[in-house]
């Protein structure tokens, strides 16, 4: 028992933590092409590393899934953090959102079983709502301290609006169509 308990405490090995990085990218890659049923032995291969290593990380599909959109999440909310150093705060706030449809769009093969993973875990729910949130309310503020945006449209609406814009496109030019959407949102964003 104290064995397994000092086991825990441990920080992960320089090797393990860099095949975890690598089935999370090749996860992605392959739900991405493939869909939420691609294989895992597809993954663990893609990664480079045996079946086992893959279920030691990730001992359930859902598992592995939940941490794909964890990386995404946390990888949307870094960059929210490196474009709010960008000069012009309207244009960083359009860039984030853009990168969300640039990320749904290269996903798509995978949403279904991403938004299985989020709605079966709500702390996993609950992280990816106040990441996101946190990074809108950043560009979003900074926009606003400008006077560039309208300061009546919280981080929630904004949120909100994205994600209809997601779920209210077709399977023919999706991409192209939600980036325009996204242009005329934030337009709609600004103040007059």
């Amino acid at each position: 028992m104290e064995a397994e308990a000092e086991k825990k405490r441990r920080k992960p090995r320089a090797d393990s933590l860099k095949n975890r990085a690598r089935l999370l990218e090749a996860a992605a890659k392959i739900f991405s092409a493939g869909g939420s049923q691609a294989s895992l032995e597809a993954v663990a291969r893609q990664a480079g590393v045996g079946i086992g290593t893959l279920y030691r990380h990730f001992p359930t599909r859902e598992d592995l899934f939940s941490a794909v959109y964890r990386r995404e999440v946390d990888q949307l909310g870094d960059l929210s953090d490196a474009l709010s150093n960008e000069a012009d705060p309207v244009e960083a706030l359009r860039q984030w959102l853009r990168a969300n449809v640039q990320m749904v769009a290269t996903k798509k093969g995978m949403i279904e079983a991403l938004q299985l993973a989020t709605f079966k875990s709500s702390e996993l729910q609950a992280y990816s709502s106040k990441r996101m949130t946190d990074a809108i309310s950043r560009l979003l503020t900074r926009a606003i301290e400008a006077g560039s945006i309208r300061d009546d449209v919280p981080p929630e609406d904004v949120l909100r609006a994205l994600l209809g814009i997601f779920y209210s496109q077709g399977p023919e030019n999706w991409q192209t169509n939600a980036l325009r959407l996204v242009d005329v949102f934030v337009d709609g964003l600004r103040k007059r």
